[in-house]
């Protein structure tokens, strides 16, 4: 396993955990808006590995909030730039690997937001119904290399880097809720894939 992110220091933690778990895991850092950043990390993991098995796209940020009216272009770049150009970058620098082996899955991590309007969001709704469509289309791109593309939609997730006021943490969606989906859709049978998960909370936080 490989984890990404721009912060060397919070991926060694990450990666320490994992091995401490049993698992094997390497940290490398990458800004996935940067594209120069992104083709080093693939550089790296085929000089390293060879290989790319499961590409699992999850940067994503919520951005400014507010009326869209208020939103400076800057606001809407920072968003888009993450959420959606890097999983652009991502899947064109590190999909080619997937292609030469003929085998591969990638999940791009999308939000109910893409699916449904976000008043005083919509920058980060505009995103993540871009990113749907770009995973429903590189899918069909893909399909034909035996390379699997799925997207993952889910609510709110409570996390620390997403706190979302006047909601009960304990009925929210937790990381591991979607890390469990994520799981299912990468060992399902090699002849067919989900596209497409929509994951909610049991019950309204």
């Amino acid at each position: 396993m490989i984890v990404c992110g721009r912060s060397l220091a919070r991926l060694a933690r990450t990666a320490e955990a994992i091995q401490q778990a049993g698992g094997k895991c390497a940290a490398f850092e990458c800004d996935v808006t940067s594209l120069p950043s992104v083709e080093t990390l693939a550089r790296r993991i085929e000089r390293t590995f060879h290989r790319l098995d499961i590409l699992i796209n999850n940067a994503g940020i919520m951005g400014p909030t507010g009326p869209l009216l208020e939103l400076s272009p800057d606001g809407w770049d920072q968003v888009f730039n993450t959420n959606l150009r890097g999983v652009f970058y991502a899947i064109r620098c590190l999909a080619p690997m997937m292609i030469g082996a003929r085998s591969g899955h990638i999940v791009n991590i999308s939000s109910l937001a893409g699916k449904n309007a976000l008043p005083n969001g919509a920058a980060y709704s505009a995103s993540k119904w871009g990113l749907n469509g770009l995973s429903y289309s590189v899918a069909e791109e893909l399909r034909a290399h035996n390379v699997r593309v799925s997207v993952v939609c889910p609510g709110s997730v409570h996390t620390d880097f997403s706190p979302h006021a006047g909601k009960s943490a304990e009925k929210m969606l937790q990381a591991e809720d979607v890390a469990h989906a994520v799981a299912m859709i990468v060992t399902q049978a090699p002849q067919s894939f989900a596209s497409e998960i929509l994951l909610r909370p049991t019950q309204k936080p």
